[in-house]
């Protein structure tokens, strides 16, 4: 029999299923260390480049001055496996340039991750609205699309548009996430 131990210091990363991910990933006390463009648009593009590494199929992320959301589903055969890696190398990768940019050698950066198995078609279908929409949500957008640190425009580009609009219809008041972030606005 296979028991987790759910360890009371993080939370339980239960990694090993083929189905898209939900992250959600803060910086250490919430700090604002993504605060520019500059910044944003090396932790997007970080976002993107890691993904493609590590061959895993980026659906949705958003990102902000002090946490990120993103869905993505891993490789055919790893079931998820490579996740804990692939965002490690991420957060060690852009801890180390804002810490050389800051002159703060060896500061902590992150703080952790949250993961969600998306195994419910309406579960992924809010989250994927939900991740398009939290620029919106935080009100750093009156429009999804205008944030330019997240996929929504990508999405309303590339996406069928019968399935946008499918998207579009899900509610996301009650979709439960840990996000008690307060972004700052980049501009």
């Amino acid at each position: 029999m296979n028991k987790s131990i759910n360890w009371p210091h993080a939370p339980p990363h239960r990694l090993g299923s083929e189905h898209s991910y939900f992250v959600t990933a803060g910086t250490f006390g919430k700090e604002h260390f993504f605060r520019t463009p500059e910044r944003l648009d090396v932790l997007q593009r970080g976002i993107i480049k890691l993904a493609e590494e590590f061959s895993w199929r980026l659906e949705a992320w958003a990102v902000f001055s002090n946490h990120y959301h993103l869905i993505a589903r891993p490789p055919e055969r790893q079931e998820g496996t490579t996740l804990g890696k692939m965002l490690s190398k991420l957060h060690e990768k852009t801890a180390k340039w804002i810490n050389k940019l800051d002159s703060t050698p060896r500061r902590k950066v992150w703080h952790n991750y949250w993961e969600t198995v998306l195994s419910f078609e309406n579960s992924y279908r809010a989250r994927l609205k939900y991740v398009h929409h939290n620029a919106v949500r935080h009100g750093l957008a009156t429009k999804a699309e205008d944030y330019p640190w997240c996929s929504a425009a990508w999405f309303r580009r590339s996406s069928e548009s019968s399935f946008f609009k499918t998207i579009e219809s899900f509610k996301i008041d009650r979709v439960n996430v840990p996000d008690d972030f307060q972004p700052l606005d980049p501009k």
